[in-house]
């Protein structure tokens, strides 16, 4: 078996406040560092009803101080929406308080909606309309601040020294993350490690990944490539009953395709009285067959089979089991199970 690590999008069911939705999130990260997953990552997502992962640095805190190994970070910070020398800061601190445990995960997607895209990078200023075009140059600021040495800016004929903190001894672990080629190419241009979010489509990833691999330049920080995998996974004591939870993930993934209303998301009870409708049964069979859904051995067989043939020693596992109702609000007891299974 890979090494096996963690990617949460703090989903907020139909039963659930998003305090509810945290403190799941929170005893699913126990579960992942008392079984042994290398790393625990959250994703950002904005203006949706089925996702609490709007804000990757203040969950990363949570996360670490209720956790005592497992290493935390971002999957990712979708740069553009930011500063540079805000998410700098805000990971240069972590990074204090939980040294050697954080990592910093970035993307270039909004993560969300035209609109709240708009308000993300203009409601309070600091972020321009080139955001997206200055990717790789935002890159390079965030790296430079984090460095204890910081990076010297001109001003008004002056040099200016800029640190993300005042004093800092070691820096995040940092990744870029892409759904398509354009971040492979940088982050093998710039040295740096890299994900492929293949639990997100299931396409390109190969491709991807051989170009990133192909077209590597090494690094200070890194000598030789480095990447993982992302996938979803549904496991239970059965196959049968690894389906039924999977179905309000695959319904909320139906949904998101397919441009209808984004509701939260459903227990497997409401998931099974709503159905799958007759026009999206190819798509729920297709994503279906991409996710790791089964039973433990065979879950764990295809989740080897998955790091084999991607030649990666690592894969991140998006627990995705639904809960059935009148589970504790303030639990996931599927996915915990998952996690427990694979890590078995």
């Amino acid at each position: 078996m890979p090494a096996l690590s963690v990617l949460d999008l703090v989903p907020v069911r139909s039963d659930q406040t998003t305090g509810d939705a945290i403190a799941a999130t929170l005893a699913l990260a126990r579960v992942a560092d008392e079984s042994g997953y290398r790393r625990f990552w959250l994703a950002e997502h904005h203006n949706m009803p089925a996702v609490a992962a709007t804000n990757p640095p203040v969950l990363i805190s949570m996360v670490a101080s209720a956790t005592s190994r497992i290493k935390v970070g971002s999957g990712g910070v979708m740069l553009p929406n930011h500063a540079p020398l805000v998410v700098a800061e805000q990971f240069a601190l972590l990074e204090a308080a939980f040294p050697g445990r954080i990592d910093l995960g970035i993307g270039r997607a909004p993560g969300t909606d035209p609109v709240t895209s708009w308000a993300l990078r203009h409601g309070a200023g600091g972020v321009t309309d080139e955001a997206v075009s200055l990717f790789p140059e935002y890159v390079d600021n965030v790296l430079a601040m984090m460095e204890p040495g910081g990076v010297g800016l001109a001003v008004q004929g002056r040099r200016h020294v800029l640190r993300a903190t005042p004093t800092a001894t070691s820096v995040p672990q940092i990744w870029l993350l892409g759904s398509s080629d354009y971040s492979a190419r940088l982050a093998a241009e710039k040295g740096m490690p890299y994900v492929f979010a293949h639990h997100f489509s299931g396409e390109g990833t190969r491709e991807a990944v051989a170009l990133y691999r192909s077209r590597f330049v090494p690094s200070p920080e890194l000598a030789e490539p480095r990447t993982f995998l992302t996938v979803n996974a549904a496991v239970a004591e059965t196959t049968e009953e690894a389906r039924r939870l999977a179905l309000p993930q695959l319904l909320q993934m139906v949904a998101l395709r397919t441009g209808q209303p984004l509701t939260p998301q459903r227990t497997v009870e409401e998931a099974e009285r709503d159905g799958v409708p007759e026009a999206h049964r190819p798509l729920v069979e297709a994503m279906a067959a991409r996710w790791i859904i089964g039973g433990a051995e065979e879950a764990r067989a295809r989740v080897t089979e998955l790091a084999r043939t991607y030649g990666v020693d690592e894969v991140m596992v998006n627990p995705v089991a639904g809960a059935v109702a009148g589970t504790d609000s303030a639990s996931s007891p599927a996915r915990e199970e998952t996690l427990r299974l694979l890590a078995k």
